[in-house]
């Protein structure tokens, strides 16, 4: 399966641990993922975005330097790790992915820099904090791209079914969307190289590159694993007839040695006749 974001960086960020977390200090949990009153709004929409992520950006989470998660803390204020900000998924590429899940945080200034790309997903609860207060929160971290996924029809909670924000010179600028032939509401992602579209409610990426809608996470995963099986299934035959050869080639030796033990033996005979 093709990878469609960006290829492995050929250096990493390196990750400068800065002392240890008082974690007692902390007025939340980090080691539970943050929940939300009307998830059920949203965790149908997540879990496939966040499927689809893993599958065609991390590569089923093969490449070290890709960090993606979701519901996790972002933290960016230093001083005080209780300043922080949770989004539904994020993106970061060129970090130590290994580094940062033991630190529990995503702390920008340990790894680095900071998320490259963020996705909110509407909500009753959520809607007005996703397109008011994080949206400057993550211009103010530097995050690159923010978007914005609403699952209604009339983008009731975000006001907007689609949106994406790029970062310019400290502020975001709206990311222009098409209709294109097939119906679909598509924004272009430069930091993902795909765009994100709304089918209704429902999310899809599209790879200009090739023309075409990514693999479901799902059908991505069936492909891996037939991919994974076929594979299997050729090294077992490579197996299977590296061993016939080798039974073949012990059967002939064990032949031969016998031809030259009768040849021997008749030699003998004949030396016992004369």
């Amino acid at each position: 399966m093709a990878t469609t974001a960006p290829s492995p960086t050929t250096t990493m960020l390196p990750y400068h641990e800065q002392g240890v977390i008082d974690y007692a200090r902390l007025d939340y949990d980090p080691n539970e993922p943050v929940l939300k009153p009307d998830a059920m709004e949203q965790n149908l929409q997540l879990q496939e975005i966040f499927g689809l992520l893993r599958a065609h950006v991390t590569d089923f989470n093969r490449r070290p330097d890709v960090f993606l998660d979701s519901n996790t803390i972002i933290c960016y204020d230093p001083a005080d790790l209780n300043v922080r900000v949770s989004p539904d998924v994020y993106v970061a590429f060129g970090v130590d992915a290994q580094a940062i899940r033991p630190r529990k945080l995503y702390l920008p200034w340990e790894v680095g820099k900071p998320p490259d790309w963020v996705l909110e997903i509407a909500s009753s609860s959520t809607g007005r904090e996703d397109v008011v207060r994080k949206r400057d929160i993550y211009a103010r971290i530097g995050v690159p791209e923010y978007w914005r996924f609403d699952p209604t029809k009339q983008g009731k909670y975000h006001g907007q079914r689609l949106a994406g924000d790029r970062l310019v010179a400290g502020a975001y600028e709206p990311i222009e969307l098409t209709t294109a032939p097939d119906g679909l509401l598509k924004g272009h992602s430069e930091v993902l190289g795909l765009s994100l579209c709304w089918d209704d409610g429902w999310p899809r990426f599209y790879d200009p590159a090739t023309n075409t809608y990514l693999e479901t996470w799902q059908e991505a995963w069936d492909t891996r694993e037939a991919e994974r099986e076929a594979r299997e299934a050729v090294e077992a035959q490579v197996v299977v007839e590296q061993a016939g050869r080798l039974a073949e080639r012990a059967a002939r030796q064990a032949a031969e040695a016998r031809i030259r033990q009768l040849e021997a033996e008749l030699r003998r005979r004949q030396a016992d006749d004369r």
